[in-house]
């Protein structure tokens, strides 16, 4: 997603427990597993973003299936009905942090069991909390947003071009080209 927006970035991936804390919400389980997440990489001199994604069923929460029952269990209780994709995003430079929590309410046309075995023998759905993936295959069940895409995809854009700005981080001066004279107001 950083690659859509133009931005230069490394990939570290964290090696952290993402198991929930007891009596922990789904708003303070994604910003504390973001914040974890972006520690357990933060190099010296860098800023480091994290994100973490949960979808949440009322008061079920929606990780990324640890089985094929359990991805289907997870499309059965999303098929036809409207949830919550949770995602907090932490921004660090090793002494200062910033954390966002965004919500997106997604709704899904019904799913047969049929249907969502077959989209399970793909793949896809293994490593997607909630057990699909909007950007993907699992788009077709997708019958309404509201919010924002890119938060339900991982990594919500606006929200981090926003803590970036508020590291001093000019996203701007990255995207232009290198041989152009960039802008007073840029």
């Amino acid at each position: 997603m950083l690659r859509q927006i133009a931005l230069p970035f490394e990939v570290c991936p964290p090696a952290i427990d993402e198991s929930p804390n007891s009596g922990e919400s789904v708003w303070e389980r994604v910003e504390r597993l973001s914040i974890c997440k972006a520690q357990a990489v933060q190099r010296s001199g860098c800023l480091t973003l994290a994100a973490d994604t949960v979808v949440a069923l009322g008061d079920a929460a929606f990780g990324k299936p640890s089985s094929q029952e359990e991805g289907l269990g997870m499309l059965a209780a999303l098929s036809g009905r409207s949830h919550q994709v949770i995602t907090g995003v932490c921004l660090t430079d090793g002494q200062s942090q910033l954390t966002r929590v965004v919500s997106t309410e997604v709704t899904l046309k019904p799913i047969n069991a049929k249907l969502a075995q077959a989209y399970w023998r793909t793949g896809e759905p293994a490593d997607k909390s909630g057990g699909y993936g909007i950007q993907g295959i699992g788009g077709i069940f997708v019958k309404h947003i509201r919010g924002s895409y890119s938060a339900v995809v991982g990594l919500p854009l606006a929200e981090t071009e926003e803590l970036l700005k508020r590291f001093k981080f000019d996203p701007w001066h990255h995207r232009l080209d290198r041989a152009t004279t960039c802008p007073k107001n840029c």
